[in-house]
């Protein structure tokens, strides 16, 4: 049966849905949630926690990239924002908390047209090793080629390749592109790669050897890719679709497994239970780690899109604080709002559909079933 509707004569679209118009359904066996297993392995790296921070500027300083890591999770540095920019960028994060919504734009532009120093780069992620937790940093494609050997060289563990979308096949004029399976085969550090949105597009990825791709589309809290560029991606669709390429990558390449981050529409527990339903790993994480109090962006939050110097498609949103880093992660949660406690909701949603740990989960039962609680 086709889910394509009419949109006009000359036109038909294919029905997608977010995860607000999905629902996990109970099954016929419940568990105990303490005997619940969240733990995942993305190549040589066992995590406690299926969750990585995004690479944002609001989200992770290297300190808090530690504290992560500490906690269980895996903290993704971005390697082009503040912190590689300016020594100490203190006073840089504190304006940009205090600047009136007409002015924010403009002024962030100009702080983030610093110039990057390659040299910083290797420094913040050296202190994130020292700490003894996973290290992980974060460029854009365009800017990997550029400063990739600083990001090696400083011993990072996950190397992220991040953008509003990133394809395997880029079509530019100007300039060579990145080649990202040569990249990625030359280079001998686990790549996550995105985002994506369709199965055709995550396919390709996988064939380039990356170890995990990122799914998503300028759907975070802070995008305004739909209002500034008319795309969308509903979350649900498209991280069932990458699943659905994970499959067939599976069969395709004799048993290589390409683990599937959703990345963006993720900002309460019950859209991360959603997300790992419709068949994710592991989620990204940005506004809901924006509201711990340890948080850079001391109760706001922005991406790298809301500084772009020609066509900025997101903004700075505030978000609030919300409790610790801990208390967001493992409770207690003092509000029903799905802001703490995210892995003791995981946790439960799991027990009470009766599944052990998160490949399991994948196989739940979702129906369609649009709700806006909030």
């Amino acid at each position: 049966m086709s889910n394509e509707i009419e949109i006009g004569r000359g036109k038909r679209g294919r029905r997608a849905y977010s995860f607000d118009d999905v629902a996990v359904v109970p099954s016929r066996r419940t568990r105990d949630p303490e005997e619940v297993s969240v733990g995942w392995q993305i190549d040589a790296y066992h995590v406690e926690l299926p969750i990585l921070a995004a690479p944002m500027d609001s989200v992770m300083s290297p300190e808090t990239a530690v504290r992560f890591g500490q906690l269980g999770g895996i903290g993704v540095l971005d390697l082009e924002g503040v912190w590689t920019r300016y020594e100490d960028p203190t006073a840089h994060l504190a304006e940009i908390a205090g600047l009136p919504s007409d002015a924010a734009t403009a002024r962030m532009q100009e702080i983030y047209s610093a110039p990057i120093i390659p040299e910083l780069v290797t420094a913040r992620l050296k202190q994130v090793r020292e700490a003894g937790v996973t290290v992980a940093g974060a460029l854009s494609p365009q800017r990997t080629q550029q400063l990739w050997k600083h990001v090696v060289d400083a011993g990072v563990d996950l190397f992220v390749i991040r953008g509003t979308t990133v394809s395997a096949e880029h079509v530019s004029g100007r300039a060579e592109p990145l080649n990202l399976k040569r990249f990625i085969y030359e280079l001998d550090v686990p790549v996550i790669v995105g985002g994506a949105s369709t199965y055709t597009a995550a396919l390709h990825l996988m064939r380039t050897g990356a170890a995990g791709v990122l799914v998503g589309f300028g759907g975070g809290a802070a995008h305004t890719t739909r209002v500034s560029l008319g795309i969308h991606a509903p979350m649900a669709t498209a991280v069932a679709d990458v699943a659905a390429a994970r499959r067939d990558y599976l069969d395709e390449s004799g048993g290589r497994y390409v683990h599937v981050i959703a990345d963006g529409g993720v900002g309460r527990s019950g859209d991360m239970v959603k997300a790992v339903a419709c068949g994710a790993d592991a989620v990204m994480l940005g506004s809901a780690l924006a509201r711990a109090a340890e948080a850079p962006g001391r109760g706001w939050h922005w991406g790298p899109e809301a500084h772009h110097p020609q066509l900025p498609r997101g903004e700075r949103v505030q978000v609030g604080t919300a409790g610790t880093l801990e208390e967001i992660l493992f409770g207690p949660g003092r509000q029903a709002d799905g802001t703490l406690n995210l892995i003791g909701a995981l946790r439960r949603a799991m027990a009470t559909t009766g599944y052990s740990d998160l490949k399991e989960f994948q196989r739940v039962e979702v129906v369609v079933s649009p709700y806006q609680p909030f």
